[in-house]
């Protein structure tokens, strides 16, 4: 055996032996990516409720959300603003869990979760008079997935018990 044969051999021997650590590398880098979606994920999440805590912390937010919800044109400027902007805000964490969603970092069940609430929002006249004007704010994926819940949607019932008077005693 030459000195030629040996360090050819010792390079395939070098060849073999990194080949696991490049696999063991790429694992690791796809399994950080995945975390750091997931944590990513998380943090639209506690956005989300974080919105829906304001409204209940803040009742003159609240009573313009339900007025709006009936009716987004008839609000003043102020409320108007207001509805809008919590709705915008809505919007972009619901499209934000959307392309986690489509990306597979975010269950199907958990986006369940927040799709059955965002077509609950949809069905109002008042979000449905908003998102004609601000629809081009969006992706061409999620605005299609917004127009199906509002050709698909029923009557508006997520806040119908809202407005009822107590029952008489």
């Amino acid at each position: 055996m030459n000195w030629e044969m040996i360090g050819a051999v010792g390079q395939i021997i070098a060849a073999v032996a990194v080949i696991p650590s490049v696999v063991y590398l790429a694992i690791q880098i796809r399994n950080q990516n995945k975390e750091s979606r997931r944590a990513s994920a998380n943090v639209f999440i506690l956005h989300w409720s974080d919105i829906r805590k304001s409204m209940s912390d803040n009742a003159d937010l609240a009573a313009i959300h339900l007025r709006g919800l009936q009716s987004f044109d008839e609000l003043d400027p102020v409320s108007k603003l207001r509805f809008g902007s919590g709705l915008g805000r809505l919007f972009l964490l619901s499209e934000g869990l959307y392309r986690f969603y489509l990306d597979g970092v975010l269950d199907p069940e958990l986006w369940g979760t927040f799709e059955r609430a965002t077509a609950d929002l949809a069905a109002y006249p008042g979000v449905r008079a908003w998102w004609s004007t601000r629809r081009h704010w969006h992706t061409d994926k999620f605005r299609a997935l917004i127009e199906r819940m509002i050709s698909e949607g029923g009557a508006p019932k997520a806040y119908q018990r809202y407005s009822e008077s107590p029952p008489h005693t």
